[in-house]
């Protein structure tokens, strides 16, 4: 921490943030700079994952390069308070792209061999067993009655629950954890939404 430089005071933030919107691109990086030992105070969080902590400070520090240019002054708030909350969005915006990535890359790895000795992945396994026609017209059947009932049967939070939770949608992929953090709610009140609305669904199939 003591490599940073000292963060802003108030009025010094005030000061850079009116200089970097007349156009002071020099502003703009002193604001940057002051505020990295706050890059480095969220990475922090992080350092029990097996992280590189120079990928992880690089990649918040994007997340406060977002927030110094997208910042609202007029809202009252301090930099620093949006700030944190910016770096740790990049921050869990890499680690789940690094998840969906990992299930992909797990597809192709060994899993033992055949007669043969040759290696076999989990790939080969779910590319020869093929569906016959009459089980994928199901499926989609099955599919499109899911999300009818969703739109029908639900209640717009058990909708959006499941839509977050399961990628409805196309949607992204969230843990209930990281749902909660967006809705501003329990971990297990979330567990009892999805609960609720899978049971819901579950006469239906």
């Amino acid at each position: 921490m003591k490599s940073f430089p000292k963060p802003l005071t108030a009025s010094e933030e005030r000061y850079y943030l009116q200089k970097y919107t007349e156009g002071d691109l020099e502003a703009k990086h002193i604001l940057v700079e002051r505020n990295l030992r706050l890059v480095a105070h969220v990475v922090k969080k992080y350092q029990h994952l097996d992280e590189d902590p120079e990928d992880l400070l690089s990649i918040g520090t994007i997340g406060l390069i977002k927030a110094v240019v997208t910042f609202n002054s007029g809202k009252g708030n301090r930099l620093a308070t949006y700030a944190a909350r910016c770096i740790e969005n990049e921050i869990l915006m890499m680690l789940r792209g690094k998840k969906k990535t990992s299930k992909e890359i797990s597809l192709y790895e060994p899993i033992g061999t055949d007669k043969e000795g040759n290696e076999i992945q989990l790939f080969d396994i779910i590319e020869t067993q093929e569906e016959d026609a009459q089980t994928k017209i199901a499926l989609k059947d099955d599919i499109a009655v899911l999300y009818d009932k969703v739109a029908s049967e639900l209640s717009s939070r058990e909708r959006l629950v499941l839509k977050m939770r399961y990628g409805l949608y196309n949607g992204e992929e969230y843990t209930q954890r990281e749902i909660a953090q967006q809705l501003g709610i329990s971990r297990s009140y979330v567990s009892r939404i999805e609960k609720s609305a899978i049971e819901k669904l579950r006469v239906f199939f």
